[in-house]
């Protein structure tokens, strides 16, 4: 009789925890006793609004935007409880200067979404796109491309073979100052080019002994004019410096922004001696004809950051670089987390035989199943203060809070189709909800003092407020210390370190709740054959009480 009540009870978990997973779009799962408690905030594509949620993915304050205008593509939440976003109009169909990623206006906006200052980049010059940096001061670091023409390029010696349409639009770098409303400092890539195709330009020479130049022939964009599509900026105070990532050529770059617009045009200058000539490149070699193929480590990387926000400067991972991965693999992505290498004085880096240092990635994070993952553009990543990180799919707008120990303890889907909210039990295809980045703010954020923050809505459509009650920790199995699997996910043999108080037995369930295993376990390490089980995700119970979900791979 007692192994029927714990059946059926069991039985009746596995019901909240299928009711629960059938949720296919805003809160899918959460267990409050593991996740960072904060304000998430997101700006998908499609539409003009930034929404906050808690962590029971309700609204609790919306920023409206424009009719007629979308992301451009990134938002900022200031201390001062300043929204700073970007945004371009919908439709770019004329515009002389138009790529994925492009944007037109940087506005500020209070917490009444009043705008309180308005910068616009978009001509036949040059245009704003992907991403900004709001600094210490209050200026505002901007990614722009300019546009050269097929003389121009040529005359810097690009082969006009990897030149479409005539046009070509590098890089640069522009300091707003909203009070002056003027630009107070510039960066341009075309003022740091290298290239052995054409020996009668001044900026010939060995590509190989310039790492700190930009080879205008490395070329994977199929020589389209968006030559470097430039898709994240972040500045570091503490070193003066600027870190961007440039996709195309798998690379992540630092610049020093301690120089003048003078000496960021120049090799000398600031206070690393190089002017605006780059300090730091990883991830791909190749762009600077060093190394090999397995040198390779960034594959059109997104978000790259130093780790600083909400943590101490104790913290193990305090100005390390995070950046999400896009396409590590033809099948998923991965979150790396680097470590550069700085002179004593911390104003250059070291490098060894032409080769930035590290070697290799200081740590890499996955999703528990791998192919979960996967976003070919777009995406974020967050280190949470309490360990745990914060990792977004751009492609798929789905987010999941990841522990140290690899277990999912929240997950929020966007649950919009082009911008119009949907319902829950929408299933959404790939750039369905298509969002640049997902972040976290702590609950005692400077901004939030004095807010109201109660829930005022839900995004999706057809559903009531206290989704927490709901869905709160029926995915998230109950985590007993009684026992431990691995690995997890696994192909055949499973391991379980039971640390009970005597011998006891283990049932496999699958998802219907059909007993597939009764096995007597010992105390200690037993190995259990699980080669037979088909693919996908099971339960496991011991002692009619100590759960885990097992993953199960070919």
């Amino acid at each position: 009789m007692r192994y029927i009540l714990i059946q059926l009870s069991f039985l009746l978990f596995l019901f909240n925890s299928l009711t629960a997973q059938e949720r296919t779009v805003g809160l899918l799962s959460f267990d409050e006793t593991l996740a960072f408690p904060g304000y998430n905030l997101f700006y998908a594509h499609g539409q003009p609004n930034v929404y906050l949620l808690n962590n029971c993915g309700e609204i609790v304050h919306k920023w409206n935007g424009e009719e007629d205008y979308v992301p451009g593509n990134t938002v900022y939440l200031t201390e001062e409880g300043i929204l700073v976003r970007t945004s371009r109009y919908f439709n770019p169909t004329n515009d002389t200067i138009w790529a994925g990623g492009g944007g037109e206006f940087v506005q500020a906006v209070n917490w009444d979404s009043e705008v309180l200052w308005s910068f616009y980049l978009n001509d036949t010059l040059a245009r704003l796109h992907h991403d900004i940096e709001v600094l210490p001061s209050g200026n505002v670091l901007m990614i722009a491309w300019e546009k050269k023409t097929i003389q121009e390029s040529i005359d810097a010696g690009r082969d006009s073979s990897n030149i479409n349409l005539g046009k070509l639009w590098p890089e640069f770098i522009l300091e707003y100052n909203p009070i002056l409303d003027s630009i107070v400092w510039e960066w341009h890539t075309w003022d740091h080019l290298v290239q052995d195709f054409d020996p009668t330009k001044d900026n010939y020479g060995i590509v190989a002994n310039n790492i700190r130049k930009v080879n205008i022939n490395y070329e994977t964009n199929m020589g389209n004019a968006d030559w470097q599509h430039m898709n994240s900026i972040d500045y570091n105070p503490d070193l003066d410096q600027i870190l961007v990532s440039v996709p195309t050529f798998d690379e992540i770059w630092i610049i020093d922004h301690s120089t003048t617009t003078e000496e960021a045009a120049s090799d000398t200058g600031g206070k690393s001696g190089h002017g605006g000539d780059l300090l730091f490149r990883w991830g791909n070699p190749l762009a600077y004809e060093n190394g090999s193929i397995e040198d390779k480590k960034l594959f059109y990387q997104h978000d790259a950051h130093w780790i600083s926000d909400f943590i101490d400067t104790e913290d193990i991972l305090y100005h390390k670089i995070m950046v999400f991965n896009n396409q590590f693999d033809e099948k998923y992505s991965v979150v790396n987390i680097i470590e550069p290498v700085l002179t004593e004085d911390s104003t250059n880096y070291v490098e060894d035989s032409n080769l930035y240092l590290p070697d290799s990635y200081y740590s890499t994070l996955k999703h528990p199943i791998e192919e979960k993952l996967y976003s070919t553009g777009l995406s974020s990543s967050q280190y949470l203060p309490n360990g745990n990180f914060l990792i977004f799919s751009g492609r798929f707008g789905y987010a999941f809070e990841l522990t140290p120990d690899n277990d999912i303890v929240w997950e929020y889907k966007v649950p919009l189709s082009g911008g119009q909210p949907v319902s829950q039990g929408t299933e959404l295809a790939i750039n369905a909800n298509i969002t640049f980045r997902f972040n976290r703010f702590p609950l005692d954020f400077k901004a939030f003092e004095g807010k109201d923050l109660s829930p005022i809505g839900l995004v999706q459509l057809d559903e009531e407020l206290n989704i927490c009650e709901r869905v709160l920790n029926t995915i998230n199995l109950n985590k007993s210390e009684s026992f431990d699997i691995f690995p997890n996910p696994t192909e055949d043999v499973l391991t379980i370190d039971f640390n009970g108080n005597q011998n006891s037995n283990l049932y496999i369930f699958d998802l219907s709740g059909k007993l597939l295993l009764n096995k007597n376990i010992l105390i200690g390490e037993n190995h259990i054959n699980v080669s037979n089980l088909d693919s996908g995700l099971y339960i496991l119970q011991i002692g009619g009480s100590a759960t885990r979900k097992l993953v199960k791979i070919n």
